[in-house]
């Protein structure tokens, strides 16, 4: 799996982590959407690394985990995007996984 940040993320995300945070969490958000299948592929700052269940994810800009069982939610080859309305975009070659990530949905840390 792999994820590719284009360099108007990039300086987003280096703003809003304020060098607190250690890694960049791709998400399948499910909370307020009924059930696990329902949910928002989306990426957050972290500090937090679960050993036991979480793997890296290439990418040259900073460092990127997934909880392996969520992974089945997201493609092999991504891109996050900061489009021109002030929103993150999480896509890949085969179409959009997130057209509108807002900025403060990043920082806000993942629920256990």
């Amino acid at each position: 799996m792999k994820l590719t940040i284009t360099n108007a993320a990039n300086q987003q995300l280096d703003q809003l982590q304020e060098g607190k945070h250690s890694f960049l969490r791709l998400f399948y958000d499910t909370d307020g959407l009924g059930c696990g299948a329902n949910g928002q592929p989306t990426v957050r700052l972290t500090d937090t690394m679960y050993e036991d269940t979480d793997k890296t994810i290439e990418n040259e800009n900073f460092k990127v985990i997934i909880d392996r069982q969520q992974a089945t939610f997201f493609k092999a080859d991504m891109k996050l995007d900061f489009t021109s309305k002030g929103f993150f975009r999480l896509s890949s070659p085969e179409g959009i996984l997130n057209p509108i990530i807002p900025t403060g949905t990043i920082k806000n840390e993942v629920p256990l």
